[in-house]
């Protein structure tokens, strides 16, 4: 049996006493107050020792003067040994002194033997302080059991009384508040909080006192400075009788949590508007492939100056027009680079017109050519999009006004410098800085600012995707980007495109060869696009080819099925209601396996496409706007195919 489970009454007393007729009479005395009382009586230091070791006894009675051995010593046995056991003096010769003396070195009580009626009550009141000791003790032990299975919890809890002031923290709560248990003790929690919690503490505060709990989200001042979002759950804690005693609140850091949820809300609206770009950009450029198309036939027929100059101001609209509607699709739905060997003085000219009308005027822009540019492979439309972005990053960084620089240069990187640039291998390169004289990017985030979404704009005023659309569109043309900053200073961005050194720009005033006529072969033209069709039918005649056409998939189908004798080649539309372009050819192709098609797109479906045409090498994909020479040559080269 433990100590703990012994009970208290009758007691069970070790006696320490040299007088055996005082020990008889003392013993009488507890036996008619407590029957069955057991007292055990030890005269000397080796059996009073010995006895200690003893779990049967629940209080100590001494003599305090005794030859050989003296209550004093056996005081402090008791403590060494049973430091938890009631020491009650019982002497005749103990003076004031010796009594407060005992007192002092832990003895209980004392009592004198001339005064026995004391006895009892002495012995009772010990008994029961002892038990209240032992609760409280058991009670602390499970207090601190319970503070260290909470300390280990990963949410904050912490206990507030009912005025809001903190009166327990276990550490998550420590880290999350930025006090220890300690310095926190007392404060009111509102100190940490209503800065930017506002109405919602307090709202808090008054629902979990009348409805008895409390769940939401509150926001609080990060001890690192920051936001931080807290999923708390507040609960009202009753005494025993049922009257409101505390406030317990359990929360949660649902920061990055939130972070995550916006990003992905943010990637759900982007895909949203990817899905609404594409139907938009199917038809524009089924309403621009016509004017390209008409524009380039009427460019052979009209022969006067003015009217020349008016077809190609429109002709450069209409690509103009089109390019645009390729960056929006590269951005909302990733659309592959159009690389062609590529002058990058074009893609700066026309960024920098664009920049000079729209640039506030405190802001001075500059463009400089160190030499005559190297060519490069890319798609003019990205690279575009790559040199606004960063010139819209610039512009944002100086509200008071500033300068930006568009500077290029060609460079050699040999095996050191590469090594700086882990993207870039030995060679020639096109480089183009992008610097501005703004506020600059402090060092810890410069290697955050290629994070999709991550933006130190204010909410809707940036979405955190320019840079990281800098970096895929580079990375899409394996190139690199680095960027040098310095707060106060501004920021530099190098773009490295891999060049070809030596090469010689065409010359932009060269003459359109005449595209190869044909000689009466048999083309079906399928497009759901009235316009389009006409205008592409009449582009075909016009340069030698019979022509048949169909406005929608099904109906080419048929038609082809009719006179596929006759017709040597199929033009058909990707996005058409009914029968899709990608069922047409495969259609086309159950029926003749030899069939020559050229597919169109707004969209740029290649993917679609990609097993096609490995299987079968008689597939062109064209993009749409598409000019007259492309289409032209591309017929034609498909019907010299063997």
């Amino acid at each position: 049996m433990s100590r703990e489970s012994m009970p208290l009454f009758p007691p069970r007393i070790l006696h320490l006493e040299d007088n055996p007729a005082d020990a008889e009479l003392i013993h009488a005395s507890l036996d008619r107050e407590w029957p069955g009382c057991r007292v055990t009586r030890v005269e000397t230091r080796t059996d009073f020792l010995g006895a200690l070791q003893q779990i049967e006894y629940n209080l100590i009675l001494s003599d305090f003067s005794m030859p050989g051995f003296d209550g004093l010593s056996a005081l402090a046995l008791a403590r060494q040994y049973r430091p938890e056991m009631p020491f009650i003096f019982l002497s005749g010769t103990i003076g004031e002194d010796y009594a407060v003396e005992a007192l002092r070195h832990g003895a209980t009580d004392y009592v004198l033997k001339d005064r026995m009626g004391r006895l009892v009550t002495a012995i009772r009141r010990a008994l029961e302080e002892m038990e209240e000791h032992r609760r409280r003790r058991t009670a602390e032990e499970r207090l601190r059991e319970q503070a260290e299975l909470l300390d280990k919890a990963r949410d904050a809890i912490c206990v507030t009384d009912l005025e809001g002031c903190l009166t327990y923290l276990n550490q998550s709560a420590e880290r999350l508040l930025g006090w220890t248990a300690a310095e926190a003790h007392g404060q009111p929690l509102a100190k940490r909080l209503s800065r930017l919690a506002g109405t919602g503490l307090a709202e808090a505060q008054r629902a979990v006192l009348a409805d008895g709990s409390w769940a939401g989200e509150l926001h609080m001042a990060a001890p690192s400075g920051g936001t931080l979002v807290v999923d708390s759950h507040w609960t009202l804690v009753r005494d025993a009788e049922g009257r409101p005693q505390s406030i317990l609140l359990i929360n949660t850091d649902i920061t990055e949590q939130k972070k995550l949820e916006n990003q992905l809300l943010r990637a759900q609206r982007m895909e949203s508007i990817g899905t609404l770009t594409g139907g938009i950009a199917h038809d524009l450029n089924n309403v621009l492939a016509p004017i390209l198309m008409a524009v380039q036939i009427l460019q052979r027929s009209v022969t006067d100056a003015p009217g020349k100059k008016l077809l190609g101001t429109l002709e450069t609209s209409a690509e103009r027009g089109a390019a645009l509607i390729r960056q929006l699709m590269t951005f909302a739905r990733g659309s592959e680079a159009r690389r062609t060997e590529l002058q990058i003085r074009t893609v700066i000219g026309d960024v920098e017109k664009l920049l000079r009308q729209t640039l506030p005027r405190s802001i001075e822009l500059q463009v400089r050519y160190t030499a005559e540019p190297w060519l490069i492979s890319g798609d003019a439309s990205q690279l575009g999009q790559v040199l606004m972005n960063l010139a819209v990053n610039a512009r944002d960084a100086m509200p008071e006004g500033g300068r930006i620089e568009i500077i290029t240069d060609n460079a050699i990187l040999d095996e050191v410098r590469a090594r700086l640039l882990p993207e870039c291998r030995p060679g020639p390169y096109l480089h183009i800085t992008v610097a501005d004289t703004g506020t600059g990017i402090p060092p810890e985030i410069i290697e955050k600012i290629f994070d999709p979404f991550f933006t130190t704009k204010e909410p809707g005023k940036g979405t955190g995707l320019g840079l990281s659309t800098v970096r895929g569109i580079l990375k899409g043309h394996d190139g690199a980007l680095h960027v040098e900053s310095e707060v106060g200073r501004g920021t530099a961005f190098h773009i490295y495109l891999p060049a070809l050194p030596g090469s010689q720009e065409p010359p932009a005033t060269a003459a359109r060869p005449a595209p190869d006529r044909g000689h009466g072969e048999g083309i079906l033209v399928i497009d759901d696009d009235d316009a389009v069709r006409e205008v592409m039918c009449s582009a075909l005649k016009t340069f030698g080819y019979k022509v048949r056409s169909a406005a929608d998939g099904q109906t080419g189908v048929n038609e082809y099925r009719g006179h596929a004798g006759e017709i040597d080649l199929v033009l058909t539309d990707m996005m058409m209601p009914g029968l899709a372009g990608v069922e047409v050819i495969k259609t086309l192709r159950d029926i003749s396996p030899t069939v020559r098609i050229i597919a169109m797109s707004g969209l740029m479906e290649a993917a679609a496409l990609k097993e096609e045409k490995a299987s079968f090498g008689r597939l062109e994909v064209l993009p749409k706007p598409l000019s007259i020479e492309l289409l032209l040559t591309t017929v034609r080269r498909l019907l010299t195919m063997p």
